[in-house]
Order: C-alpha cells, then sequence, then structure tokens
C-alpha cells in the first residue's frame, strides 16, 4: 500500500515531458482541432480550410503537497505528503492527440479526432491514516489519532482512448457579428482501470513499540474494482499503456457554441465560447474485471487485540492483496460483486473570451468547472481551473504566458510558443522553477492549407 500511495510521487518522473490539456495553444485565434477539441462549435470557425494533427502529447503531475524543489531537496517525501491535516489531492493526467482531421465547408465545419487518456489520482486521502502507513515509526508513541472522514477516500487508475466526430455550423453571419454551435460524439474504448474508495472512516489510530493499529467505531464502507492491466498493479506506468484502447463501450458527447464580434472579414474584437464536454459513460469488460463494495468493520479480536496492523500494506502494491489481507483478518463484509461496471465520464463546463487590446496583441479568460463530484467510486475526475492567457500573434509565430489556478495545485504560470504548425509549452513552468507544485510540458505538429 506504501507503493500505491506513492504512485503519483513515483510519475514525477515523467514531470519532464508533462502538462496540462494544452492551456493557451487551445484557445488560439490560429483556430484548429485543438480549439475544436475544447468546444466542437470551433470547427467552423476553423483559419483554414483543411488542417491534419500528426501528434500532440500532453502530460500534467499536480498536488497540493509537494513544491517542485522539494524532489530534490528532501529524502523524504512521504513525510511532507502526509503533513498538516488538510487531505492529500494528487493528479496524472496524460493525453495524446492522435492522427486527427478537420474541414471548413462554406458554414460547415467537421472533424474526425482521435486521443489516448492515462489518469492516476488520489482524492481525498486522510494525511492521518496515510502517515501511519508510510511512516509509523515517526508517529509519536502512545498519542492516538482520531479518524472522522465522512466523504470518500480514492485511489483511481484509468486509461481509455476515444475517437470523436464533430459537425458544427455557423447559424449567423453579417459584417458585424458571426454565432456557430457544434457537437461531438465520442466512442469511448475503455482500457484499463482500478479503484479503491473508502468512506465514513471514523476510528482510532493508536502506536505502541510494535507498530500503528487501526479500529473503527462504526462501519465503514470499501470499494475495490479493477479491470484489464490494472488488475495485478496500479503503480508502473507501462501498466497504463499497454492497454489504452479496449473494445468499443461508451458514449460520450460534447456541445458548444461561439460568438464573434467581427473585425472585418476574417478577424474579430472579441470571441466568446461556451461548451458543455464529455456527457456519457463508459463500461469496463474483461475477463478479469472486479468489482465489490464491502463493510469495513474494524474491532479487537483475540486475535488482533489491538485491531489492524497497519504496517501489513506498507510493501502491497495492487487491490487484490489489499483484499485479501482485510478478509482474512475478518474485518469485510462482502456485497455481491459485479464482473461489468460502468464509469461515468468526467462532465465540465467550459467558458471562455478572447479579447484583441491592439493589432496582434489578445488576451483570453477561459473557466473550466467540473459538474460532478470527484468522490464517487464510479466518477473519473477533472479539475476545476481558471486562467487568463495574453498572447502575442504574428501569424506565422505565435507566443503567450498563461496564468492559471486550479483547486488541487494553485497558482501557476507558464510559457508557450506555436512556429508555423509546431507548438510547445508548458502551463507551469515559471512557477516550477520558484517551487509550484505542478509540473507539465506538452507539444504537438498540425498542418493546415487552403
Amino acid at each position: 500500500m506504501k507503493k500505491v500511495i506513492l504512485t503519483v510521487v513515483l510519475l514525477f518522473g515523467f514531470g519532464a515531458f508533462a502538462q496540462d490539456h494544452f492551456s493557451g495553444i487551445s484557445t488560439s485565434n490560429r483556430v484548429g482541432i485543438l480549439n475544436g477539441a475544447l468546444n466542437p462549435a470551433e470547427f467552423s470557425n476553423l483559419s483554414k480550410k483543411f488542417e491534419i494533427n500528426f501528434y500532440g502529447v500532453c502530460f500534467d503531475v499536480s498536488n497540493n503537497k509537494i513544491g517542485f524543489k522539494d524532489l530534490t531537496s528532501h529524502s523524504n517525501l512521504e513525510t511532507l505528503i502526509f503533513k498538516g491535516n488538510e487531505p492529500v489531492n494528487m493528479r496524472f493526467d496524460g493525453a495524446i492527440v492522435g492522427p486527427s482531421f478537420a474541414m471548413r465547408w462554406m458554414k460547415w465545419g467537421f472533424g474526425i479526432t482521435t486521443k489516448a487518456n492515462v489518469k492516476f489520482d488520489v482524492v481525498n486521502v486522510d494525511t492521518a491514516i496515510g502517515n501511519a502507513i508510510t511512516n509509523s515509526g515517526s508517529i509519536q508513541a502512545l498519542v492516538p489519532v482520531f479518524l472522522n472522514q465522512s466523504g470518500n477516500q480514492r485511489l483511481n487508475g484509468t486509461s481509455y482512448g476515444e475517437v470523436g466526430l464533430s459537425a458544427a455550423r455557423t447559424l449567423f453571419d453579417n459584417d458585424k457579428h458571426t454565432i456557430s454551435a457544434g457537437i461531438t460524439f465520442k466512442f469511448l474504448f475503455p482500457g484499463s482501470y482500478s479503484n479503491v474508495g473508502l468512506s465514513n472512516l471514523k476510528g482510532t489510530i493508536t502506536k505502541d513499540p510494535t507498530g500503528a493499529y487501526l479500529t473503527t467505531d462504526q462501519a465503514a464502507n470499501l470499494n475495490i474494482a479493477y479491470s484489464g492491466n490494472l488488475a495485478d498493479s496500479f503503480k508502473n506506468f507501462n501498466d497504463y499503456t499497454k492497454s489504452i484502447f479496449g473494445g468499443l463501450n461508451g458514449v460520450a458527447t460534447d456541445i458548444g457554441a461561439t460568438y464573434q464580434w467581427k473585425d472585418g472579414k476574417t478577424k474579430y474584437k472579441i470571441k466568446a465560447g461556451f461548451a458543455i464536454r464529455n456527457m456519457g459513460s463508459m463500461t469496463f469488460k474483461n475477463n478479469n474485471n472486479y468489482n465489490t463494495n464491502y463493510t469495513l468493520n474494524i474491532q479487537p479480536t483475540l486475535q488482533n487485540p489491538k485491531g489492524l496492523d497497519l504496517s501489513l500494506f506498507a510493501n502491497v502494491n495492487n487491490l487484490s492483496d489489499v483484499e485479501q489481507i482485510l478478509l482474512s483478518k475478518g474485518y469485510l463484509t462482502k456485497n455481491p460483486e459485479k464482473k461489468e461496471f460502468k464509469v461515468n465520464m468526467p462532465t465540465l463546463m467550459t467558458l471562455y473570451a478572447d479579447f484583441k487590446i491592439v493589432p496582434k496583441v489578445y488576451v483570453t479568460g477561459y473557466l473550466q468547472q467540473k459538474l460532478k463530484k470527484d468522490d464517487s467510486d464510479d466518477q473519473v475526475t477533472v479539475r476545476n481551473i481558471f486562467s487568463v492567457t495574453p498572447r502575442v500573434n504574428l501569424g506565422f509565430f505565435e507566443a503567450y504566458i498563461p496564468v492559471s489556478t486550479d483547486d488541487i495545485s494553485g497558482t501557476n504560470v507558464g510559457l508557450g510558443f506555436r512556429l508555423a504548425g509546431f507548438y510547445l509549452g508548458s502551463n507551469s513552468i515559471i512557477t516550477s522553477l520558484a517551487d509550484g507544485k505542478q509540473a507539465n510540458f506538452y507539444t504537438g505538429y498540425r498542418l493546415a492549407f487552403l
């Protein structure tokens, strides 16, 4: 379990090439496939008649506990992660935009996109129980720690692919104003999944020279689910990438609209957009599928008079072992298990507006708000984000500085540029160097013509 809890810390090794959803470039007034992924109505606003996306890679690692400098200046990261009383939240979020095509024809725009997604999340993990498992030797002896966690603590890993079919149309257009609307249907290919969720945990952790022990004051709820390669382990990055695309077992929908206050025939003074994305779910079907809800009740027994010895989880790295330890001690009451289970997509609302300040200088405001809570066991997570991005666009060359804040890592400042169809950037490179809590990077290449 120690390895499982620290999975995201291990994934910080990939921070050298990590990113946060193409921040800055996806709201560029050079409209392309990335804009259409943000809002399907943008396909009718394409800057060129045709665009081919060759590749786009973005990864993001963020948390609410560890600064970038801590990775090199501290030898015991576990102590920093579980310091204080604020629950631990960490996110690893990767996406690869594969071969994609978009075109604009008269008042219409169309797109065919491919994308692979990899996620690992630590959601609201209580620092007391995390510290007891990973740092039992440093907890003061004979000082009880009282747990009163009514929410759901989760460790969750997901990998899936998607193919999107988009259509957009200009609904109104004159010399001053343009209104467009669009829709994207996403065909989902769930690959691997794992989840452990512990809710309504109320109890006590005590420690003596032999270890740290947990007892509960009332029954808690425990969900254990896994599918695909993540059934055996979800601490290795390779376990996610081996089966990103599974069978077709889900559908999601994006809808959106845009408004432009025009400045000439092809430019604008203001462009605003609204979208609701990822409305849907996917079903995991696999020979080694497993999804079971348990009732967890830990009381002293003759065999275990002090309760559950938390050191038993120190070297566990898969959910099956966690389950077997608790079953062998008699602490779990099993409810019916499911061989197929549905996972909800991270539905969110997007609002943005791009303002022309002077010729070639723009400022974009962007808001991303999740519409579902992250603590449900059958929910893929997403973050709330607000950003302001000033940019200079010279046509062939574009540079921008995204300034954002989110509900996990706080404020971040990045830097990016586009040279023709090639782009490279990060929405946190500046704050990472100043001990920020997010590390990311993105790059890609697309070709637009006519």
